[in-house]
């Protein structure tokens, strides 16, 4: 019996229209002509491995399961990114810098002791945990803060890696060798070396499935908003609905961080540039 190769799978223009469309639809993500290949190959590999012999019968079974997991899958397969801790250290500079200190001292004076955030598009959870350290170290014997982060993704399957807060020992490579004994945990499993968040990580992050493209149970106002490598995703009506819906939902003085490669360039919005790919709601 011939064994199909990842080549073997044709995507007809018919076929990629329908699943551009669908996603598009469901979460907002365009995919446009310049993305066909990469449906393609990311696909093939879901169909091979379901033995499914053409695209149009894939997208039959993803639409068939009522549970939403394998559409999920699909939404994971096409728009994954590499992401690491601390990745973009110029955006938690900021926060180490300029944003924790005066939320701490503003909040202080006012007698409040909450802080608020949010990682939309929160993939495998490195960036939320890269958030939580940062906020432990800034509020640490500055007395007791309610110091919430909600983190939260499109996919199920991703999000249940980063609720489980497991990570190889290259994975964690960026963190400091002090901030690894106080927030992390070695696991040994045979050879393999991990690490596993600690529970002042855990009780600070809030893990939930969300669609951005849907309605938010995001109570404001928030202090600062992370949603980096994610609008790239996004045609430009689509990320200015969001951007003035994160604007909506930050407090006076909230930020805004986005990707290195995403700028709020010809989009019409309030925020105020503090410099590339940080923005603040006056």
């Amino acid at each position: 019996m011939m064994t199909l190769t990842l080549q073997d799978f044709e995507l007809s223009e018919k076929d990629f229209r329908y699943i551009s469309d669908l996603v598009y639809e469901h979460c907002g993500i365009n995919l446009h002509e310049g993305k066909k290949e990469l449906v393609r190959a990311r696909l093939a590999k879901r169909l091979r491995e379901g033995r499914f012999k053409t695209f149009a019968e894939y997208m039959k079974h993803v639409l068939a399961d009522s549970t939403g997991r394998e559409f999920s899958v699909l939404i994971d397969s096409i728009s994954t990114n590499l992401t690491k801790f601390f990745r973009e250290d110029q955006h938690f500079e900021y926060m180490r810098s300029k944003l924790l200190p005066r939320i701490i001292t503003t909040k202080q004076a006012r007698g409040e002791f909450r802080i608020r955030g949010w990682s939309a598009g929160c993939s495998s959870g490195e960036e939320p945990y890269s958030i939580a350290i940062t906020l432990q170290e800034a509020i640490q014997s500055k007395g007791r803060w309610d110091a919430k982060l909600l983190a939260t993704d499109v996919s199920t399957r991703i999000l249940e890696r980063a609720k489980a807060g497991i990570y190889e020992r290259e994975r964690i490579e960026p963190i400091s060798l002090p901030l690894r004994k106080r927030y992390l945990i070695p696991r040994r499993e045979g050879a393999a070396e991990r690490y596993e968040v600690g529970p002042a990580l855990r009780n600070m992050v809030i893990f939930r499935y969300l669609n951005l493209m849907k309605d938010w149970p995001v109570k404001g106002p928030l202090d600062f908003i992370f949603c980096r490598n994610v609008m790239i995703y996004f045609d430009k009506p689509t990320q200015g609905r969001l951007i003035n819906r994160y604007y909506d939902l930050l407090g006076p003085g909230g930020v805004l961080f986005t990707g290195h490669s995403e700028s709020l360039t010809g989009i019409d919005h309030a925020f105020k540039y503090v410099q590339p790919t940080i923005y603040m709601k006056s």
